[in-house]
């Protein structure tokens, strides 16, 4: 997929092509600074450049991705304890970026921490994922794959969605299905159940895959293919394409209050929309203010800037 020319050609997104170019340029890096220091670093080296392989050579999609055209994306693993049995316990913040159109600034797509994260790993040991529960697979070796899978189907996801209508929807559908697949152990292996968090992958994917939310996705057109992509050319069409955006989540948050979409869309955006809204007409930032200060409040300081 051209993603330079998807800003321009925006009908060519659903262009198919059996070739290969991965989508993902990731970054993947590991803090265990709290793990014990009988522990080898070695190993959380070797670990990382295995997560690394693992999100950079897979194929996650049938479009060809040049060089250039690749999701800028990060995985942060902190791990917060070793419990013994190669078991670790951690905490992964995974961020992604798009392009905006004829400028060098990358807007976010998605910054956010997943507090769940466990897994057993040994040293050299294969890195291999499965969309599908396979019977017999160490669940605690399974899940960190399939974690770091769910985020990438979200990530491309999320990418797609941001260039076409509804073009995200393939891999939201497979983050879904990596949710409906994913390891148990119990309550031992958190973040893929309902009824654990209203804070999850789980919830993610839900409300991505759920008709309630529709209007998520044309807030997502909205905000980057009708609003960023804009500013280049006309200024007051971007405002009002990223306004709409807005207009969009406020009525999804009116029927569906507090949902994990619209507090994910929110997170790593506000000085960027202080700055789309700090040049608008009085009207214009008022109301911008007025959904801002409601629909993200743990930025809503921030947003007083808007007067």
């Amino acid at each position: 997929m051209l993603r330079k020319n998807l800003i321009v050609f925006a009908v060519c997104l659903l262009t198919v092509h059996n070739l290969k170019g991965q989508e993902l340029q990731a970054r993947v890096s590991i803090i265990a600074s709290k793990v014990s220091t009988t522990v080898d670093r070695k190993f959380f080296q070797t670990l990382q450049t295995g997560l690394n392989n693992f999100l950079n050579s897979r194929k996650w999609t049938n479009d060809i991705f040049q060089p250039t055209e690749k999701i800028q994306c990060s995985f942060l693993l902190t791990i917060d304890e070793a419990s013994g049995n190669n078991t670790y316990k951690a905490k992964l913040t995974v961020q992604a970026a798009r392009p905006i159109y004829n400028t060098n600034y990358d807007s976010p797509l998605l910054n956010f921490i997943d507090d769940n994260v466990t897994f057993r790993y040994v040293e050299f040991q294969p890195i291999e994922f499965n969309e599908n529960r396979v019977q017999g697979t160490d669940p605690f070796v399974a899940n960190l794959t399939a974690v770091l899978a769910f985020y990438a189907n979200i990530i491309i996801g999320l990418d797609y969605a941001s260039f076409s209508l509804r073009a995200g929807d393939p891999y939201f559908q497979k983050a879904w299905n990596i949710v409906n697949n994913a390891p148990e152990s119990g309550n031992q292996i958190p973040g893929w159940k309902s009824f654990e968090s209203f804070r999850n992958r789980y919830w993610l994917a839900e409300n991505l895959n759920n008709s309630r939310f529709a209007l998520a996705h044309d807030a997502l057109f909205a905000y980057y293919r009708s609003g960023m992509d804009l500013f280049y050319e006309n200024e007051d069409a971007g405002r009002t394409g990223i306004l709409n955006c807005l207009n969009f989540l406020n009525s999804l948050n009116r029927d569906n209050p507090n949902s994990m979409f619209v507090q994910v869309f929110f997170q790593g955006k506000s000085q960027e929309l202080v700055k789309v809204f700090s040049k608008a007409s009085t009207d214009i930032k008022a109301r911008a203010r007025e959904i801002l200060s409601k629909l993200d409040l743990t930025n809503a300081a921030a947003y007083k800037e808007l007067k």
